[in-house]
């Protein structure tokens, strides 16, 4: 619990979507210290925002534990090599799908995807989020509201609708949401909107896939270091990012990536329309 880095951190900055070789100090997505035991033996799973943070993580962890990975990500090549050399260094398959998922018809070919290359879909992990942070109402345009909820919860409802169709009984959809469902941010407004949405979609779907055996949970992270922090954040809240949940850190990938595998468990069978809260001690409501 505390042999993790703790703020302040390095002044940094970078540009939207953000890269994982300019955060200081980096982070830790379970390279060392992530064994697997077979849990997801032959599965195969669907992850967006893979290519770093959170999603890579739990794409190196399902690996490790036997699983087959799509990795989605939108434009961030390097990165999303590195993930698939984790998978791949694990004995596993490795998809990489690059592009957009405010698209639907892109949403629709990363499940094409994978029913092709890996042979199914058991797993799915509506992961790849978008965020900015605007002080006033004023300050956020209507295309950067538009945009969030195209990226955070429209694709998450084209991919889980493309998905269920070959999804067997005993499959899972795991969404992130975050802490924001409950304490949302006011700098964070469009951001923190969509993840209330996501806790409440994970709830009304986990109850419509019950009759198929799909369960259906979500994941809600406190603070956590991925590039996405510097590439949104202003650079005072960077430095002290994640001083304010009771562990005084932020998380880090690898300490999210255990909540992802107990979900996507076929032994977790009786988990289904919940939110697992991985926030540092911060409790949500």
């Amino acid at each position: 619990m505390t042999d993790h880095p703790k703020p302040p951190f390095p002044d940094q900055a970078q540009s939207m979507p953000g890269t994982t070789a300019k955060l200081d100090p980096p982070p830790d997505h379970g390279e060392k210290g992530y064994r697997g035991s077979g849990k997801l033996r032959d599965m195969k799973a669907v992850i967006t925002g893979a290519d770093s943070g959170i999603g890579r993580a739990v794409a190196l962890a399902f690996a490790r534990e036997g699983a087959d990975v799509l990795i989605s990500y939108l434009s961030e090549d390097e990165d999303a090599a590195e993930t698939e050399r984790l998978v791949t260094e694990a004995g596993r398959k490795a998809v990489l799908v690059r592009g957009d998922i405010q698209d639907a018809e892109h949403c629709r070919a990363i499940i094409d995807r994978a029913v092709s290359e890996l042979g199914g879909i058991d797993i799915l992990v509506n992961n790849a989020a978008h965020q900015a942070s605007f002080s006033d109402l004023d300050e956020i345009p209507d295309e950067e509201w538009e945009l969030t909820f195209r990226v955070n919860i429209h694709a998450m409802f084209y991919l889980s609708k493309a998905a269920v169709p070959h999804m067997r009984p005993g499959s899972s959809i795991i969404n992130t949401t975050s802490v924001n469902a409950d304490t949302p941010s006011p700098h964070l407004l469009a951001y923190a909107t969509t993840k209330g949405a996501i806790q409440n979609f994970t709830g009304g779907l986990a109850q419509m896939l019950a009759e198929k055996e799909i369960r259906v949970n979500c994941v809600a992270p406190g603070p956590v270091w991925t590039p996405l922090i510097p590439s949104t954040m202003p650079a005072e809240k960077v430095r002290n990012f994640g001083k304010q949940v009771p562990m005084q850190r932020p998380g880090q990938p690898a300490e999210l990536a255990t909540a992802y595998v107990m979900l996507a468990d076929p032994l977790s069978s009786y988990t289904s329309g919940a939110t697992i809260a991985v926030t540092g001690g911060k409790p949500i409501l």
